[in-house]
């Protein structure tokens, strides 16, 4: 293994802390209309995320600081106890059901999304197990077949909640993990393939998704229903221009485009910000993975390597998901914005994530 470097990669904190104080500010603009409405208070939204996004970046210092290798030997015991949480979710009165999905643990407005920390601790075991079994990646049976058992069965979970959004996360970001560490395209093309298949079975099986897809492809044949997310978002993006209406001038979020704090805020930041602020917070977002695919190439451990890739997965796979939503290349999947949207499950679990991918820099040549 490489000598440890003295400070984690600076481009990598900077390029977080620069997203995160767009999130915040961006959380203000697009929630004070609705807050002030709900709650009497303009900065009742941002408050809460201020205080998540203190305990994420506590999260994430105390993490950059730990030893990489110490989450080894938890990997098998955090995705137990994450399974554990995804079956209490499931149970009447226990877990809270937000947005039609049964996903939360907690009371009243603070709370816990299991599903949210299964992504990290899925990608911890997938890390540990393939390090482990090298050897025996390009065996289907030996080696692809366990990891893809305990994946499907964490993604089942999930969709009986249901959650595709954060699902599919999860399964981007762990099988870019499992391609990393050696996996024949023969075996993931097929897999590819039976997952499609699968897709097709899970819209068809919930009318609401299979209304979502049609939105997707003509969100003008249900403008007032299905497809009135998608036309807002684009009434949204459009007006921006170049430089944006300015920083709170938003017209949409006044009650006209839903969720405008979480899976819409890329809208009403190009709106305000137009396609020079759009275009700047994407910048930050590719110069993040950029700095964690370095991290991970470099690294001799293959643990430190595929943990790193699949860190860098979760971030890619959801900001590739909510900005293609957005800008209508995507159907909606209820997938949030990383670091800018509101959230405190997301926030602080993708802090901490990030302050172990800073943990790996140092390792990295």
């Amino acid at each position: 293994m490489a000598k440890s470097r003295s400070v984690p990669d600076v481009w990598m904190i900077a390029a977080t802390l620069g997203i995160l104080a767009i999130g915040v500010v961006m959380v203000y603009s697009a929630s004070a209309v609705a807050a002030f409405h709900d709650y009497g208070d303009s900065y009742y939204y941002v408050k809460r995320q201020l205080i998540f996004a203190v305990l994420g970046i506590a999260s994430m210092f105390v993490t950059m600081n730990v030893d990489y290798t110490f989450w080894r030997k938890w990997a098998v015991p955090a995705l137990l106890v994450c399974f554990g949480l995804l079956v209490i979710v499931l149970v009447p009165g226990v877990g809270v059901v937000r947005g039609g999905a049964r996903s939360w643990l907690g009371i009243g407005s603070l709370g816990i999304q299991p599903s949210e920390f299964m992504k990290l601790a899925m990608i911890l075991f997938i890390a540990k197990l393939l390090s482990e079994r090298q050897n025996q990646i390009t065996d289907f049976t030996k080696g692809l077949l366990p990891p893809l058992g305990i994946l499907g069965a964490a993604f089942a979970l999930i969709m009986l909640q249901p959650d595709l959004g954060t699902g599919t996360v999860m399964i981007g970001a762990a099988l870019l993990a499992i391609y990393v560490a050696g996996a024949r395209l023969s075996h993931l093309a097929g897999l590819a393939m039976i997952g499609v298949a699968g897709l097709v079975g899970l819209i068809l099986a919930a009318p609401y998704r299979l209304q979502r897809i049609t939105a997707f492809l003509d969100p003008w044949q249900d403008p007032q229903g299905a497809g009135y997310q998608s036309i807002q978002s684009l009434y949204a993006i459009g007006p921006g221009g170049l430089v944006g209406l300015g920083l709170g001038m938003s017209r949409q979020k006044y009650n006209y485009l839903p969720e405008p704090q979480t899976d819409f805020i890329f809208s009403i930041l190009a709106e305000e910000l137009g396609f020079i602020g759009g275009s700047l917070l994407i910048l930050l977002f590719l110069l993040l993975i950029w700095r964690g695919m370095r991290t991970a190439i470099t690294l001799t451990d293959p643990f430190g390597s595929l943990l790193a890739t699949g860190i860098v997965g979760i971030f890619a796979v959801q900001v590739l998901i909510n900005i293609g939503v957005v800008i209508g290349l995507l159907p909606i999947t209820g997938v949030t914005l990383p670091l800018v949207s509101y959230g405190g499950s997301s926030l602080t679990l993708l802090l901490t994530a990030l302050g172990i991918l800073l943990n790996l820099s140092r390792y990295s040549r």
